[in-house]
């Protein structure tokens, strides 16, 4: 496996520009997540570490190698894509075989046959080598998606929302296959989602993304406790963060240029003192229920114990804990304390 790096990488598509002055550094080993909605530069992104794209400026390396003008053959990556490609007239094992089979690579049959063996093993498809790839179910065909990456054992795994037409059962079971296997193997693995759920159980560090900008990059617990912007923010967070007037808390307690107040919901309290407001939902979430609190000022949403007795049109007390209060500038850039 390998590190990898962008270097002031950008890259316009006419007068769109995809990616902007990316500098970001991945550690050989790490699972790293780009997160951010449609449009945000995530697969353009990914593209320029395969070579599939060349950038305006900047260098991209792999291993301390620089490979921005190298064909994509040439980089030793492998990229699983968000549809499975699949050859419906192989078999499993043939369809695990084939990027081993390429003139590129010179491998045995004796070898081809332990890494597929080795790799369906890992994925449990080892009782599906023989079947065609079309009588496989939806969640068995991504798994042999991602086996004809891993038998290759390139230096960079690249995934672009690889797990997205699947539903949510098999999502959160392959979920946890890969983030197992990507352990085992020590990969290096750069996966694009816009699904937050994705990102916070499967990232060493995530990268959010705005409009070709990496806003941040860090941990999934520092973006959620830390973000650099209200942008960063919204990104990760059921129910979503609460963006409040300051008028929710004491004016001594607001920071220079400060312009919104966020707190995430779990943050909020019902006690004996703070902004009044009246109960408008109730909703239950297993162990939690969520409440949604009106007032003059705003809406905002708090998490309460499953047994609190709250109801629809109860008035309540909101309090909110000043060590857990952000704070946002009127650009949305975080404003500290």
């Amino acid at each position: 496996m390998a590190n990898a790096s962008f270097q002031n990488v950008s890259k316009s598509f006419g007068a769109v520009t995809a990616v902007q002055d990316l500098e970001l550094e991945i550690a050989d080993g790490e699972f790293f997540v780009l997160l951010g909605p449609s449009g945000a530069g995530k697969t353009t992104t990914l593209r320029l570490m395969a070579g599939l794209e060349t950038p305006d400026a900047g260098q991209v390396m792999i291993g301390g190698l620089d490979v921005t003008n190298l064909h994509p053959a040439a980089r030793d990556v492998a990229f699983v894509f968000q549809q499975y490609s699949l050859y419906p007239h192989y078999t499993v094992f043939e369809n695990l075989a084939f990027p081993l089979r390429s003139p590129l690579r010179r491998v045995s049959e004796s070898e081809v046959k332990r890494r597929v063996l080795e790799v369906a093993e890992l994925l449990r498809i080892d009782s599906k080598l023989q079947n065609k790839a079309t009588k496989l179910s939806g969640g068995e065909m991504q798994r042999v998606a991602i086996g004809r990456a891993l038998v290759r054992s390139p230096k960079l795994f690249l995934m672009d929302e690889p797990m997205s037409s699947l539903d949510a059962k098999l999502r959160e079971d392959l979920r946890a296959e890969l983030k197992r296997i990507q352990s085992k193997l020590g990969a290096t693995m750069i996966y694009v989602t816009h699904d937050q759920v994705e990102a916070t159980t499967l990232a060493d560090r995530i990268g959010i993304l705005e409009n070709g900008v990496l806003r941040q990059a860090s941990s999934p617990r520092t973006v959620y406790d830390d973000p650099d912007s209200l942008y960063v923010a919204q990104r990760l967070g059921t129910p979503p963060i609460n963006v409040l007037p300051l008028e929710w808390c004491e004016l001594q307690g607001v920071p220079k240029g400060a312009k919104h107040l966020a707190v995430r919901p779990e943050d909020v309290r019902v006690g004996a003192t703070g902004t009044v407001g009246t109960v408008e939902v109730v909703e239950n979430l297993g162990s939690q229920q969520q409440i949604l609190v009106s007032n003059p000022l705003s809406e905002i949403r708090a998490l309460v114990s499953v047994d609190s007795g709250l109801k629809r049109g109860q008035e309540v007390r909101l309090e909110i804990a000043a060590d857990r209060r952000l704070f946002f500038g009127s650009g949305g850039e975080r404003i500290r304390l």
